[in-house]
């Protein structure tokens, strides 16, 4: 592990920050938020960690923001997931590579799954199966059975392995998996495998136990509103391994110290290293990251090898990166707003003061380009929970999305209209104002000549003119 470029006195950054990110939140509307940054120790250097908080929990009763409040990660889920089914590999109670059908005998999914499908798909977001299936099983330790009992009838967006595919469904099966190898609910194996060694305090799977302290509720704004509470607080435990962690910044910062460390007490160093280790490349490498790992997405930042993950619920939004080499870790956690934003002028702060990375500009539109041939970008895409059509308003190309399924009932707007604009061919950008980020558009063939539109992670398959 390299020094940074930079020697900076975490005490001074802590106060600095601390200062700032209360300014930086308000600036892009965002109620609460608790930024973490973690640097491991060198020959020459002791660990050094701080954690700064800001604003409000909750917008309804002013309740202040605090270094130990926790947040919904959301999807950083998935990176604890994984990190279960790496250790269960490592004990030799699952294979990376053998069909599930081995694994969980008496499975149903569709298009032969079952029988072809490996673990390694299910983490790499390869699997083929539709998504975004948010059915609410119920509060019993049966609700992730009773969930898998249902891909039998999940469509598919591509064939298997033929293109990534965020894939919530595939992480989910994996958490069934891991209940039937260790004999316990994921909550409980996500406590024995790594809440337990690591030892920590606030980290949580079930909403009464958040309630104990200091937590955040989600805040969102439609129609240019201001955020105001959102009507649900968490998505149902059938969603667990996808994405129902709740913790705080400093418990994210010690589940990132174990992987940017040995692995230890929870890896073997290895494995640790394995899991960031390149598996597949993303058609839209502009919105998350240009390739996946086991469990990780996979930046290419200044010439820096960079990991992390994002996560999304009912309002709130969770970011990690982390920079192995340096041994170092950023987690923003927030409740609300324009979260994304805030995270762009954070990471690209803190990096460039700490380790001197350049973190990349976001994709934009290039000026004055031409919208080019078009034609066979034309028609309609199906995929669970969302239709989107694509078409020609006058000389303008349109994209227009419709929600479906649960979630839908959570949208005040689930049909979106937006105006493509191009970078180069075949690549594209909308924009949702208030948020200053574009949002990149990707269209592209599988080899066996089927066209897909690429964007929000998933792959969306054309079905009719």
């Amino acid at each position: 592990m390299e020094a940074t470029t930079s020697e900076i006195d975490f005490d001074d950054l802590a106060e600095r920050w601390q200062a700032r990110l209360p300014e930086l939140a308000a600036v892009h509307d965002v109620p609460g938020a608790t930024l973490g940054v973690l640097r491991l120790a060198t020959d020459d250097r002791p660990r050094q960690q701080f954690v700064a908080a800001a604003g409000v929990l909750n917008l309804d009763t002013g309740l202040a923001c605090t270094t130990d409040s926790v947040f919904q990660i959301g999807s950083i889920t998935k990176s604890w997931t994984a990190t279960v089914v790496m250790r269960l590999i490592e004990q030799g109670l699952l294979e990376l590579d053998a069909p599930l059908a081995e694994v969980l005998p008496g499975l149903r999914l569709p298009d032969d799954l079952a029988a072809r499908a490996t673990m390694r798909h299910l983490l790499t977001h390869t699997s083929g199966m539709d998504g975004d299936l948010f059915t609410d099983t119920g509060r019993g330790d049966d609700s992730l059975e009773r969930y898998v009992e249902l891909l039998a009838d999940a469509g598919m967006n591509h064939p298997l392995g033929a293109t990534f595919s965020y894939c919530n469904a595939g992480y989910i099966l994996a958490g069934r998996i891991i209940e039937h190898v260790t004999g316990q609910t994921w909550d409980a194996a996500i406590g024995t495998h790594i809440v337990e060694p690591l030892e920590l305090t606030r980290t949580f799977t079930f909403p009464e136990e958040c309630m104990l302290g200091r937590f955040a509720v989600g805040h969102v704004a439609e129609n240019g509103q201001k955020p105001h509470v959102a009507p649900i607080w968490a998505l149902p435990r059938s969603l667990g391994p996808a994405g129902l962690i709740t913790c705080t910044a400093g418990d994210v910062l010690a589940f990132a110290a174990m992987h940017l460390g040995d692995g230890a007490p929870v890896l073997a160093p290895s494995t640790a290293a394995a899991m960031q280790e390149h598996q597949v490349d993303v058609p839209d490498p502009y919105t998350l990251g240009e390739s996946w790992g086991l469990g990780w997405i996979r930046f290419a930042w200044d010439g820096r090898h960079v990991i992390g993950h994002d996560g999304n619920t009912i309002g709130q939004a969770a970011y990690l990166r982390m920079v192995p080499e340096l041994g170092l870790a950023v987690t923003l956690l927030t409740n609300g707003g324009e979260s994304a934003d805030l995270f762009q002028d954070v990471i690209t702060d803190v990096l460039a003061e700490v380790a001197g990375i350049a973190v990349p500009a976001r994709v934009e539109p290039t000026p004055s380009a031409p919208l080019g041939e078009v034609a066979d970008y034309l028609g309609h895409y199906s995929r669970a929970s969302l239709e989107t059509d694509v078409y020609l308003d006058g000389e303008r190309l349109m994209l227009r999305t419709t929600s479906t399924g649960p979630l839908a009932e959570l949208e005040e707007n689930p049909i979106e209209e937006h105006e493509l604009f191009p970078i180069r061919d075949g690549v594209y950008a909308l924009r949702e104002p208030p948020s200053e980020q574009w949002t990149p558009v990707v269209f592209y063939l599988l080899d066996d000549g089927k066209r897909y539109v690429h964007f929000g992670a998933r792959a969306n398959p054309w079905v009719s003119a």
